[in-house]
């Protein structure tokens, strides 16, 4: 099989070629290509892959490659990792959002919307693409902000194009560590939009073992979401809520965190980065070697605003390894050979949570074999949750309609209505302060 990675010089990449490297049935992946604008960054994440393989007998083969059809063309598995704008954009996001008062994260708040403005024109276009070059491809897609792209990419691709995310993969391995379980066994009664999501239920042999983690206040500040959120908001709540959810339900903390931080997120992994790919110039540089050593920094500095607001600490160690490449890959056996599972994944709502539209992207259990990804039913959520979901639901959708018709108004008023934008001028503002860094934005009049 081919899987070809759009942003294919991404930092990320080794983990995917990692997980690959494990699977030596049949059916399996034997040709990656990679595809990037940048061919240098196409050189340095090679480079890594080229020595992850020379252990592994039957590695899939590397190409790369700066035309897009090419790479295209002929695959069974398309993986979209892309970054519109780089890690530059990233930090212009924040920068702007902050100067503003507002949050500026890349998926959450006035950063996410102007992500969003910027990324979904391009990733219509990959979707037209793949249509025409590989229409029975399967399209998994982690460009964020993953549910609000992978809804645009639906409207060309249908139900063949689903989008991942590690968080609440994370989130359902640390409470089943907590409670003793074996999370390949628990059954995670997971609901929201990509990193607005919570936790209601986890189930092992039908059983549901969530209250007693919300009894136990040793075991239920134990862990990464116990500690950022604190015991006696999670036993109110009722429910484990995605990491994501402390922008929102500390959002003074975070915002004054971020604004007296030496340096915001994108600026710090910017700057990181940039020193890794400048590492990789030197022909005599061990490559794997230097990955290694910088993702393991990015890992353990991964939302330490939040946690230093939270008084959280440091991450475990059991946290720092990722995931959402195992997710792929799971998602691609199950699909390549009727391997049937279960995964949380972002899918067309087709019904399953009612309070939104059969077209709206969520963020649920899925039902995954060879015809693709099918959402289970849900329950209802709790009105405080459901009010967030359909507010920052009704967001994208004018984020979309921006992107769509190049409409200002459209993307004044997708981040006027944003929860976490306080004023329809500020919204005004933080139009013309994005269109003002990104060229990308010009398409709004």
């Amino acid at each position: 099989m081919k899987l070809t990675i759009l942003g294919g010089g991404g930092f990320r990449v080794p983990l995917v070629y990692g997980a690959l490297l494990t699977d030596h049935a049949e059916g399996r992946v034997t040709e990656v290509v990679l595809h990037d604008l940048d061919d240098s960054r196409l050189y340095a994440v090679a480079r890594v892959l080229a020595e992850q393989a020379s252990t592994v007998a039957d590695a899939p083969t590397v190409t790369a490659t700066t035309d897009l059809d090419e790479a295209l063309r002929g695959a069974d598995f398309v993986f979209s990792a892309i970054r519109v704008g780089g890690l530059e954009g990233r930090a212009n996001d924040e920068r702007v959002a902050l100067a503003e008062g507002v949050l500026g994260q890349e998926t959450v708040g006035a950063g996410g919307i102007a992500y969003g403005l910027r990324t979904v024109p391009v990733a219509v276009d990959i979707a037209r693409r793949v249509a025409r070059l590989a229409p029975d491809a399967w399209v998994i897609n982690f460009t964020n902000p993953a549910g609000l792209v992978t809804e645009a990419m639906s409207r060309h691709l249908g139900d063949r194009v689903i989008g991942i995310c590690d968080s609440p993969v994370g989130l359902g391995r640390r409470i089943a560590r907590v409670l003793g379980a074996n999370p390949r066994e628990a059954f995670i009664d997971y609901v929201g939009l990509n990193h607005l999501g919570w936790v209601r239920g986890l189930r092992v042999a039908g059983r549901d073992e969530l209250p007693r983690l919300l009894a136990d206040s040793d075991l239920l500040g134990s862990f990464e979401e116990g500690k950022l959120f604190g015991v006696d908001w999670l036993r109110s709540l009722g429910a484990i809520p995605n990491e994501y959810l402390h922008y929102y339900y500390f959002n003074r903390e975070t915002v004054r965190a971020y604004q007296q931080a030496e340096k915001t997120r994108g600026a710090f992994l910017r700057d990181q980065q940039a020193r890794f790919y400048e590492e990789m110039r030197r022909p005599d540089a061990a490559a794997l070697t230097a990955w290694d050593r910088t993702r393991a920094e990015r890992e353990a500095t991964y939302m330490s605003e939040n946690r230093e607001t939270a008084g959280a600490g440091e991450r475990d160690a059991d946290d720092l390894s990722g995931g959402y490449e195992k997710v792929a890959l799971a998602l691609m056996r199950a699909i390549a050979r009727d391997e049937r599972t279960t995964l949380i994944l972002n899918v067309r709502n087709q019904g399953a949570l009612s309070v939104l539209d059969t077209d709206a992207v969520i963020e649920v259990p899925c039902l995954v074999d060879a015809n693709g990804a099918h959402p289970v039913a849900v329950a209802p959520l709790p009105d405080h949750a459901t009010g967030l979901v359909c507010a920052v639901k009704g967001v994208e959708r004018e984020v979309l309609a921006a992107a769509e018709s190049g409409s200002r108004a459209s993307a004044v008023k997708a981040f006027a209505l944003h929860p976490l934008v306080d004023s329809v001028n500020v919204a005004r503002r933080l139009v013309e302060g994005y269109t003002a860094v990104h060229p990308g934005l010009a398409y709004l009049g």
